[in-house]
């Protein structure tokens, strides 16, 4: 039976013993953590007064159903035609105009998206938990099809000439043709018995298929037939029990000038050659499970202590770390003019100089977790709430 990490933990919890204690009130409003053992959580900072540098103004705030209704799932708004797309968990999706937030078109459709949207060549692509992949038209909104794949579809569909790629929870990665949904081609390979939960959307570059792995390796597949390109070993498992062993690639590949960078959970970031898989270096001492995004020279990474890295990518050294919203379950780190902007566990979004790390800045936009990455588009940053607030914010 595959057991997930947040099944395991949970069950620890259960068994443990732990006191439950009031930590106190704060701007964060943060209050019963667990204390008092060494197997308990490691509570998040509470956030603390500062003197803001920057101004921040929420352009507008509207409302996508019920969001990701507490799950954890991978539903992201994209942005295109114009517009911006969004889903929520019972099958809603919706585009509303990238200026005002006003409404163009809803549809509703009864499935339980966990996956997407995907942006394809008129097309708008969702993954489901009931195994199923949904195509609609990003002009009006209409159903296209319907297909089923082999199990659930925690990552973000990608499209690319013609064909719709797919990662499945089973370990499967599927091909479907963008305009009927008929399947083009399959590859499966085993998962480990324990691994986080989600998985990293592919990346698409130069014809090939290019994904990281719960075992963590990353893997290249043609694009037009699925048949095997290269592979090369980015993580090694340590350790003696199963969570020490954990190595999963969940967060999404980025790709520069011929470079792809992944980053693994307790198995450090590598940059290997596009090419033929070839590491062109690795830091181990990194563990990450939220994402990683760049600038022209640097990349920016969320650590799993919620600490946020500014990394050279010709060599990976870090350059500053950002420690004060430590645990505060930070997205992906995404650079937006001289800030990186981030968004936490309660609603905040963080602008962080791109210089040094520092805070310069914050808002509320709702009091629900933001776990998708921040898009930034033409100098407006555009954020995902677990409860379905989806806000267009910039710096004054």
């Amino acid at each position: 039976m595959r057991l997930t990490l947040s099944v395991l933990i949970f069950i620890t919890l259960l068994t443990g013993c732990a006191a439950v204690d009031t930590i106190g009130e704060s701007i964060s409003g943060i209050t019963d953590y667990f204390s008092g053992g060494e197997d308990n959580a490691d509570p998040p900072s509470l956030l603390v007064e500062y003197a803001p540098e920057i101004k921040t103004e929420v352009i507008w705030k509207e409302s996508v159903g019920v969001g990701a209704d507490e799950q954890s799932l991978k539903l992201i708004p994209v942005i295109g035609s114009g517009k911006i797309l969004a889903a929520d968990r019972e099958g809603v999706v919706q585009a509303r105009s990238l200026t005002t937030g006003n409404l163009i078109w809803e549809t509703e459709t009864d499935v339980h998206f966990s996956g997407g949207p995907g942006l394809g060549a008129g097309t708008v692509i969702l993954g489901s938990s009931d195994a199923e992949v949904v195509a609609l038209d990003i002009e009006t909104g209409a159903v296209l099809w319907k297909t089923s794949v082999s199990s659930e579809v925690l990552s973000v569909p990608v499209v690319a000439n013609g064909i719709v790629i797919v990662r499945t929870t089973d370990g499967a990665v599927i091909a479907l043709d963008e305009k009927t949904g008929g399947k083009r081609w399959n590859y499966e390979r085993s998962v480990p018995a324990l691994s986080l939960r989600g998985t990293g959307s592919p990346l698409i570059v130069e014809g090939n298929v290019i994904g990281g792995y719960d075992n963590g390796k990353v893997m290249a597949l043609r694009l037009t037939d699925g048949k095997y390109v290269w592979e090369t070993s980015i993580a090694i498992s340590k350790g003696r029990s199963e969570i020490e062993r954990l190595v999963d690639l969940d967060v999404d590949p980025i790709a520069i000038n011929g470079v792809i960078y992944v980053a693994s959970y307790q198995g450090g970031i590598a940059a290997i050659s596009e090419l033929d898989g070839d590491i062109l270096w690795r830091n181990e001492t990194i563990s990450s499970h939220s994402g990683l995004s760049n600038d022209y020279r640097y990349l920016y990474l969320t650590n799993s202590e919620s600490h946020v890295m500014q990394l050279d990518q010709h060599s990976g050294a870090g350059l500053w770390k950002q420690k004060d919203l430590h645990q505060r379950k930070l997205t992906a780190p995404v650079p937006y003019e001289n800030y990186v902007v981030v968004g936490d566990f309660e609603g905040y979004v963080h602008w962080l100089s791109s210089t040094d790390g520092r805070q310069m800045g914050r808002v509320q936009i709702t009091e629900a977790p933001i776990d998708a990455k921040p898009i930034v588009v033409d100098n407006i940053v555009y954020v995902y709430a677990k409860d379905g607030t989806l806000a267009a914010l910039k710096v004054q």
